[in-house]
């Protein structure tokens, strides 16, 4: 027969355990099975919502680009969001290639001055009208250095990465290497096209591929209204030298 004692500490550790496991339990069971709790909130407070990280990421195919200004009136573009001013958000796609754009072709303001060094040096050594050039990036990227399109294009004259790389352009955002890189492949697509500058640009906007599948200029809305704007800035440019 046991003894008496022993039996009585064995029931009051059973049920000691038995009052500590139970929290424990109700808390897991809280834990894997409650809905969220509902908060309640007062007249002047508002709930924020909860944001997935997937929601808060931007869409896969979009790239934002800032833009500042510095205390002294410098503009600023940068892929990053600025800290301490003010800042706009943007996105930047061909300027010229929106088939229903409002902007009066024949009269927006021209951009006659800016990077005029490296335009004319670019012409000079691709045997390429100045005016052309300045035509292309005025189309391409409104002459903004930092431009990034929703497919990855670059710079003043939205170099692709792989069309970059295989110009030699390290730095795409440079306006030198940009202009260079850009002006050269412009010049070998009027090599390939022997001077034809409608077909050329068809090329530069939309591909060699989609020219020589569609024997001509493609019958996209965006390169034909690409290549009817560039062929009026070509001719405003050249009456503004």
């Amino acid at each position: 027969m046991e003894d008496p004692d022993v039996q009585r500490l064995v029931i009051t550790l059973c049920w000691l355990c038995l009052l500590f496991s139970a929290p424990l339990m109700a808390r897991q069971q809280t834990t894997d099975d409650e809905p969220k709790r509902q908060v309640k909130l007062s007249p002047n407070q508002q709930q924020q919502p909860a944001v997935s990280k997937t929601a808060q990421a931007a869409p896969a195919n979009s790239i934002a680009v800032f833009k500042s200004k510095q205390a002294d009136g410098t503009v600023l573009f940068s892929d990053r969001r600025p800290v301490n001013r003010p800042y706009q958000q943007l996105h930047f796609d061909c300027f010229a290639c929106d088939p229903n754009s409002a902007i009066n072709w024949y009269k927006t303001p021209l951009f006659v001055r800016s990077y005029n060094r490296i335009i004319d040096r670019a012409a000079s050594e691709q045997q390429l009208d100045a005016a052309l050039i300045r035509a292309v990036i005025h189309a391409e990227s409104a002459f903004q250095a930092a431009a990034l399109s929703k497919r990855g294009a670059m710079g003043l004259m939205q170099l692709m990465p792989d069309t970059a790389a295989m110009l030699g352009v390290n730095d795409p955002l440079s306006p030198e290497q940009n202009i260079k890189g850009g002006s050269a492949y412009l010049a070998s697509l009027l090599k390939q096209y022997n001077g034809d500058v409608t077909l050329s640009l068809a090329a530069y906007n939309a591909g060699p591929g989609n020219v020589r599948r569609h024997k001509g200029v493609p019958p996209f809305a965006e390169t034909q209204a690409y290549i009817k704007r560039v062929l009026i800035l070509h001719k405003r440019y050249q009456q503004a030298a």
